[in-house]
């Protein structure tokens, strides 16, 4: 089960933003190229869908943009304003939602393997690649959104699926261990109270 598991609104609201700054976090992290940055948001996104779920991962992600185009330093290099979800790479960022959804059905599907989240987060980003890509074309001709906003990027989104399916497996052990730790308090508590 991806987090979070609490009902609390204040719960699911504090993993919202920790995602948030997340996703302005790896934006951070940026090797410049023209006219498409490569970056570690596709790797934060897929983590978010992950580890939120669709609803909240996509939510997550909508706030996100919404910070930037307010203006909030969130993007790629420090960037924000409402002209780059106008501007060239304006359908990578629109695709996020819809990539950190997928990854969210992955994860709240019956198979957790690593190789089943690898599918979906893979799947994520070539929807990231393929809605950036289209958008790019408009401005700069099919070829080179082609040459210079898909290629590049492979061997990224397969290296960053890989890793995210990963890291979602090791937090999903990792809770799962501290969830089997509690479980025999919890017993013992409430065997004491009878």
């Amino acid at each position: 089960m991806p987090l979070p598991t609490h009902p609390s609104l204040l719960f699911r609201s504090l993993w919202v933003a920790l995602a948030v700054i997340g996703l302005a976090l790896s934006s951070q992290v940026t090797i410049s190229m023209n006219p498409v940055p490569m970056t570690l948001q596709t790797l934060a996104v897929v983590l978010t869908g992950f580890l939120l779920g669709t609803r909240f991962g996509s939510l997550a992600t909508f706030l996100w943009l919404g910070l930037g185009a307010a203006g909030a330093p969130v993007f790629a290099e420090g960037a924000g304003g409402l002209e780059h979800l106008t501007g060239p790479t304006a359908g990578y960022l629109w695709s996020f939602p819809f990539a950190a959804a997928l990854a969210g059905i992955g994860a709240n599907s019956g198979r957790k393997t690593v190789t089943w989240l690898f599918v979906f987060a893979l799947a994520a980003h070539l929807i990231i690649l393929a809605m950036g890509a289209s958008w790019l074309a408009a401005k700069i001709g099919a070829q080179a959104a082609l040459s210079k906003g898909v290629m590049p990027f492979l061997p990224g989104a397969a290296l960053k699926s890989a890793v995210a399916a990963a890291l979602f497996r090791l937090i999903r052990g990792l809770r799962r261990a501290r969830d089997r730790e509690a479980a025999p308090d919890q017993c013992r508590d409430g065997a004491s109270s009878h």
